[in-house]
């Protein structure tokens, strides 16, 4: 919802020119606090209200700003604006900015940037989507191990407001390799001492990214150590950047979308589900609904397979819904917890033994339970309590399959190299379906003659 409340002022000082308040109005609050009240805004306002604040401020309220908003007015503002403004943005932020913004614009931009960002950008944009190096930001808080305390607090003074953080100081040597890292706690504490350098107080055992590690396992590190931030290296272990807390959120939420996504059986959307085209959102719904639907066929087809028996025990058709949504619905739970642990870490690929031991318990007491509540509703429709047996029988083995499927196609996914998402609910579904049909017939077979 778009806060009006400052909205009437705010038009009325852009009218009048009213510089001193406007500066104000840019610096009393904080930078999220005022982008939000200045979302009701035209774009060409907000502009205009940027051009008061200091260009530090100007690009930290521009930073809460949707994405798409932030394109548009980059691309329709004056070109020279646009650069001063792109100059201050952190340089992740900033390489992600023009990989959106289209190449005309990009082109008039780039030239306007200092030739040191210049090459900071071609370089971070080199980097392949989805890896390390395409996260990091490379305002880092680099010091020489000889400093003192008090020496690399006032190099961090006079750096402070270049840095993208300084919870974390790390150590390099002089050809920009890394020694080891400093808390900025640690550097307090010290400050007294002055004698020890960052080389004495230094932690050498640093966790690190490489550059072109993926995005999820660089995530799952600084979940597992509770960092701030991780180090990117290259394989000679030149520090070249910093992922920081606010980025792996990010990641995390964007690789939590899309296994979402694929467990509905819908191809990854790169965009906002309300702004990607209705052509393209059919398009990725509709290839897999494809897929889906002729796997649905099968079914059918087996179905026609047993017209025969059927057509002989027509009171079986009745219960035919019954087992199809029991071993269904059972696969996609074991599918759905498998791939939520696997991607949590809590399950790997060595795991699969004592993953199928614990489902074949589990599945068995489901089945158990859900056996007995079919064989009395069968006892009220089946001709005899021989053949109501049926429905017992089947459900079981449905939900005993159902179950092991679920748990095992996801982990032999992953042991392939590929996403455990794609062997969504909707998959192991359609697959259950199939092997419940042919069960239901061939124990209906076994026990009616």
């Amino acid at each position: 919802m778009v806060n009006t409340l400052f909205l009437p002022e705010l038009r009325e000082m852009l009218q009048l020119g009213q510089e001193t308040d406007l500066r104000e109005f840019c610096v009393t609050l904080n930078p999220g606090r005022t982008a939000e009240f200045m979302e009701g805004l035209e774009d060409a306002e907000v502009w205009a209200v940027l051009q008061y604040a200091e260009p530090y401020r100007r690009a930290e309220i521009f930073g809460y700003f949707e994405e798409n908003r932030k394109l548009k007015m980059l691309t329709r503002e004056p070109a020279d604006q646009a650069a001063a403004l792109v100059e201050e943005i952190p340089p992740d932020d900033r390489v992600d900015l023009i990989h959106a913004l289209p190449a005309e614009t990009v082109a008039n931009i780039l030239p306007l940037l200092p030739a040191i960002d210049r090459r900071d950008i071609e370089r971070l944009r080199s980097y392949v989507e989805g890896t390390a190096g395409s996260l990091m930001t490379t305002d880092v808080a680099k010091l020489a191990e000889r400093f003192t305390a008090r020496e690399a607090l006032e190099e961090l003074g006079r750096r402070a407001s270049d840095l993208e953080t300084i919870y974390y100081l790390y150590v390099v040597d002089d050809n920009n390799l890394l020694r080891g890292i400093v808390s900025a706690r640690q550097l307090v504490s010290a400050i007294s001492n002055t004698t020890k350098t960052l080389g004495d107080l230094m932690e050498t055992d640093v966790v690190v990214a490489l550059v072109n590690e993926d995005q999820e396992s660089v995530a799952g590190k600084v979940e597992r150590f509770n960092l701030l931030a991780i180090p990117v290296v290259d394989s000679g272990r030149q520090l070249l950047g910093i992922i920081t807390h606010d980025d792996v959120i990010d990641v995390v939420r964007e690789e939590l979308t899309e296994d979402a996504q694929r467990i509905a059986a819908v191809a990854p959307l790169e965009d906002d589900f309300l702004r990607i085209g209705l052509f393209k959102l059919s398009y990725k719904r509709g290839i897999w609904l494809t897929i889906l639907f002729f796997a649905a066929l099968l079914t059918a087809f087996a179905l026609r397979a047993y017209e025969e028996e059927l057509e002989t025990f027509a009171w079986l058709v009745w219960f035919i819904p019954l087992i199809i949504s029991a071993g269904g619905n059972s696969g996609s739970q074991s599918a759905t917890l498998v791939i939520t642990a696997m991607t949590g870490g809590e399950v790997k690929n060595s795991d699969l033994p004592r993953v199928l031991s614990r489902e074949f318990v589990v599945s068995l007491l489901l089945g158990g339970f859900l056996a007995l509540i079919g064989f009395l509703v069968a006892l009220a429709i089946a001709p005899t309590a021989w053949a109501a047996l049926v429905i017992p029988c089947t459900l079981l083995s449905v939900i005993f399959c159902g179950c092991m499927c679920g748990v095992t196609l996801p982990i032999l996914f992953k042991r392939m190299g590929l996403d455990p998402a794609l062997m969504s609910n909707p998959f192991v579904a359609g697959i259950v379906d199939i092997l419940g049909i042919v069960i239901y017939i061939n124990v209906a077979r076994v026990l009616l003659g």
